[in-house]
């Protein structure tokens, strides 16, 4: 089952604390002390969760180890990266209407592209795009990168990787292609946080990998504005969540 299934998302905090919280809710005619129990502990949780500070310190732990400097490095590395892959994030869906009617690339994406347009130019290395179908009837992801790409940033792209559902399948077949152009080492192009996890699952196929972020988030500062709830960190805090159990799966699968 992938990792991205609602199941399974239901069960990633913060969204498993409120799941808990209803839970909790349904319990308290019968067994009124576990039943507050749950919702005390899945609103404490969520509290938690709310806050910028325990949603950049997540972030900021996926990004660990991470070197920060240019890319591409000053310095050749031993095996240097033959190809450029970016890895699709996420997908627009909207109806009729509009300059941009229908479903489309989504923002996280979006920022990928742009990032692989400008190493390209950097490097001159050929681009691979790897993301399947997001929505029934819909182009697969890694098309339409590919057309956006050539027809908005002047980036041509040589191989496109269609039928991937996660970041595990990215990487499985993206390394087929890869290994069949005799391409062994690649700059992987996506979020900071997400690099982690998709340099697990590249190095299982035999890829090396020299990641490429976006750019990296902003340590917490610890001031008082980081300690009031925000709407937008139980996202970040679900981001960060998701990618550590998915590295601790993806190293069990190894």
């Amino acid at each position: 089952m992938s990792l991205n299934s609602l199941p399974l998302a239901l069960l990633i905090p913060p969204l498993n604390l409120a799941v808990a919280g209803v839970f909790g809710l349904a319990l308290v005619r019968h067994w009124p002390r576990l039943g507050r129990l749950l919702c005390g502990l899945s609103a404490v949780g969520l509290f938690v969760f709310s806050l910028p500070v325990t949603s950049l310190l997540l972030i900021a732990s996926l990004e660990a180890g991470l070197a920060r400097t240019p890319v591409p490095p000053a310095d050749p590395a031993p095996d240097p990266p033959e190809a450029i892959v970016i890895l699709s994030g996420d997908a627009a869906y909207g109806g009729t209407g509009g300059i941009l009617p229908g479903s489309g690339i989504g923002a996280m994406t979006l920022d990928r592209m742009r990032a692989g347009a400008v190493l390209h130019r950097r490097t001159g290395l050929p681009v691979l795009v790897s993301g399947g179908q997001l929505e029934p009837g819909a182009a697969p992801i890694a098309t339409q990168m590919a057309r956006s790409l050539q027809d908005e940033f002047s980036t041509p792209v040589r191989w496109i990787e269609p039928i991937s559902a996660d970041t595990w399948q990215n990487a499985k077949f993206s390394a087929a292609i890869l290994r069949a152009a005799g391409i062994r080492s690649v700059y992987v192009v996506t979020n900071a946080w997400h690099l982690r996890r998709a340099r697990i699952a590249f190095a299982h196929f035999g890829i090396a990998v020299t990641p490429a972020p976006l750019r990296f988030a902003r340590l917490p500062r610890f001031e008082f504005d980081e300690f009031v709830p925000h709407a937008s960190s139980w996202l970040y805090s679900y981001f960060a969540m998701h990618e550590w159990i998915g590295c601790a799966y993806y190293a069990l699968r190894r």
